[in-house]
């Protein structure tokens, strides 16, 4: 059985096709301002026999294709015990939210926390920090591990964050203590997270924000917990729709 997962985010869409637990092929693009046009030249060409939706547009995905739909705490808790099987702990950092996920032994979610209403220490947030700092995107974690000593940043609002970054770059601190300052911030908000949310143990990392290196490592070091991260963590709630999709055709 070949089954596929779409996973509709705010910022981008990715979508996941299996064949018997095993990836065959993924996709991605930017969501843009018409994420069900883009869904459908992303599955322009893909053959499955079922598909599963998950993200914030699931439910227009649903309308327009008559396809079921998975939440995505549901898909991202699935996706992480595919990568990981002893999984009991999934961050989840992608464009514009944050959820921590915590599963028991057999795999069911007990408790989640999420943090939609805001961009503060989402791929949103490292994003526009990084265009303020004039770095990009792509190579923010890696500059903010050549800083050589912590800078505080006071404000996790985008907005008064971008503001604090202009008036300390005015004071001439330097850029790459500023994104290491920035990255310390995300990492304490999802440590919090985490701390009122799961137990003990590893943590499986996930979402776009999961490749950027320092926030990474920042993290093991502030939770003192070993992560785990997933080839391509974006692909995760993807994936987990994908595998919800097999399991609901066989169970039907």
């Amino acid at each position: 059985m070949i089954s596929a997962g779409i996973d509709i985010g705010s910022r981008s869409i990715e979508i996941a096709v299996l064949e018997n637990g095993t990836i065959l092929e993924t996709r991605k693009s930017d969501t843009g301002f018409d994420p069900i046009g883009q869904a459908g030249k992303l599955l322009h060409d893909l053959k499955f026999d079922s598909i599963m939706a998950t993200g914030y547009g699931r439910t227009l995905f649903e309308i327009e294709q008559d396809a079921p739909t998975v939440t995505e705490i549901k898909a991202h808790a699935r996706g992480a015990l595919y990568f990981f099987p002893e999984a009991r702990t999934v961050l989840d950092i992608g464009g514009q939210d944050s959820k921590v996920i915590s599963m028991d032994p057999s795999g069911k979610v007990s408790r989640f926390e999420m943090n939609d209403r805001c961009a503060a220490g989402t791929g949103k947030f490292l994003e526009i920090m990084a265009t303020a700092l004039g770095f990009s995107i792509d190579t923010l974690g890696d500059e903010a591990m050549e800083a050589e000593k912590d800078l505080i940043i006071n404000s996790m609002c985008t907005v008064f964050a971008e503001s604090e970054v202009t008036s300390l770059m005015a004071r001439g601190e330097n850029p790459r203590e500023i994104a290491k300052g920035l990255h310390m911030a995300v990492v304490k908000r999802a440590a919090s997270m985490l701390r009122r949310v799961s137990a003990e143990g590893p943590v499986v990392f996930t979402g776009g924000v999961a490749n950027n290196p320092c926030i990474a490592r920042l993290l093991a070091r502030e939770i003192k917990r070993e992560i785990w991260i997933p080839d391509n963590p974006e692909m995760n709630g993807a994936v987990g729709a994908a595998l919800i999709a097999a399991e609901n055709c066989t169970f039907h």
